[in-house]
């Protein structure tokens, strides 16, 4: 795996008051620690794939490396990393399997924000020894809410929900639900005994990842296990949690696909070494030393910008400010760059590997992978179009509501 993304800060100088971003230095080891699982993803892999899901074996490896735990709030003893730690924790677990990498980056933004946005009490319910693993697991999704009835003291809430990452892994279910009668939205934590998962996920791509549809009918949820599904003020947590869910799903999914840019290009290179100097090798041509010279550069401009664009949001947090409506702009254009770059990665490697593309093994599997993983709402073309309505002057007064421009 090749260079982090650096921090102007030393990572050893926490900084000090809730109103400051928290940089930790628990950074090297949990990478340290992802790496030395390195073999064992790539060996349990295709397994993982015929199974939907990772062995739990595997899971329990990763999360004992602290990747989730690097999103909980520091006071409730998660290490609340910042976000460029978060985008290097996110790369270098997916660099290793991509579909491991967007299980833990689900698991871990998703339980983080739990902890972070839920009043004190319930988070110390759900959350009361992380240092020794003991707390919630939470998967589900935000898109497409449910919807709630206002009863003494909660919601009787039912819907159909998508994607659920992660959540054969997972104690809890976060949901996303509409008020019936206000229109408020708002984000529910509930045990994953009651819903009932639809084990759906017949796709080509992310395989074991288990992201199936889920649903519920008429379910109780208390008040106190709910919150604003636009906030952006922690009742945990530092300023890490002011960016507010789609940020904060940004920075994951930033990282993810960089992981997976970077597997690419280094598996490249290793078809194009055994086959160099055979006969009609089509990488002894410059054409192809052209091309992986170009998806280099590409990744790596993206991964600077990206690093350039959460420098600045991370400078913002720091002095107890919330994003600009640029840098929440931005926040998601390079994310959508990102993704569309690694995309064109794909395409060349692809097209310059020949036979090792289409035969089972990592390069396979890493494309199948970057195919299912780029479909995902926060690159969509409507993003791409909202960003340049803003950076165009076409809308100077629109504000971010998640994904649209208002």
């Amino acid at each position: 795996m090749r260079a982090t993304i650096g921090h102007s800060r030393d990572e050893g100088d926490s900084m000090g008051d809730e109103g400051r971003l928290n940089v930790s230095a628990e950074l090297a080891g949990v990478l340290e620690r992802i790496d030395a699982l390195g073999a064992r993803l790539d060996e349990r892999a295709p397994s993982a794939e015929e199974l939907g899901r990772l062995p739990e074996d595997t899971a329990r490896a990763l999360l004992d490396t602290g990747i989730v735990r690097a999103e909980l709030p520091l006071g409730l003893g998660g290490y609340e990393f910042a976000p460029r730690q978060l985008i290097q924790a996110a790369e270098r677990v997916s660099y290793h399997d991509a579909a491991a990498g967007w299980t833990m980056v689900a698991l871990q933004m998703i339980t983080g924000t739990t902890a972070a946005y839920l009043a004190a009490d319930t988070a110390a319910e759900l959350f009361p020894d992380i240092p020794n693993g003991k707390h919630a697991l939470l998967a589900g999704h935000g898109t497409r809410p449910g919807r709630a009835v206002p009863v003494e003291g909660g919601y009787r809430v039912s819907g159909q929900w998508q994607f659920a990452s992660g959540v054969a892994h997972a104690t809890h279910i976060h949901s996303a639900f509409q008020v019936e009668g206000t229109g408020e939205q708002r984000v529910l934590t509930m045990p994953k005994s009651q819903v009932t998962l639809d084990g759906n996920w017949d796709v080509l791509g992310l395989r074991a990842t288990h992201s199936v549809d889920y649903h519920c009918t008429d379910v109780y949820v208390p008040h106190e296990y709910t919150y604003a599904a636009t906030t952006d003020t922690p009742l945990n947590g530092g300023a890490l949690y002011r960016l507010g869910l789609v940020n904060l799903s940004a920075i994951g999914h930033t990282g993810w696909t960089l992981g997976v840019g970077r597997r690419l290009l280094d598996e490249m290179k290793r078809v194009a070494a055994a086959r160099t100097g055979s006969r009609g090798a089509a990488v002894d041509t410059s054409q192809f030393h052209a091309e992986y010279a170009t998806a280099e550069a590409g990744l790596r401009a993206a991964r600077a910008w990206a690093n350039d664009v959460w420098r600045d949001v991370e400078r913002t947090l720091d002095k107890g400010e919330l994003p600009s409506t640029e840098q929440d702009t931005l926040i998601r254009l390079a994310l959508n760059h990102t993704t569309s770059t690694v995309s064109g990665v794909g395409r060349t490697v692809h097209r310059w590997a020949g036979s090792a593309a289409i035969r089972r093994g990592p390069l396979d599997r890493f494309l199948r992978d970057l195919g299912t993983g780029a479909q995902h709402i926060t690159s969509s073309p409507v993003v791409l179009q909202n960003c340049g309505k803003w950076l165009s002057g076409a809308a100077p007064d629109a504000r971010w509501s998640f994904l649209d421009l208002t």
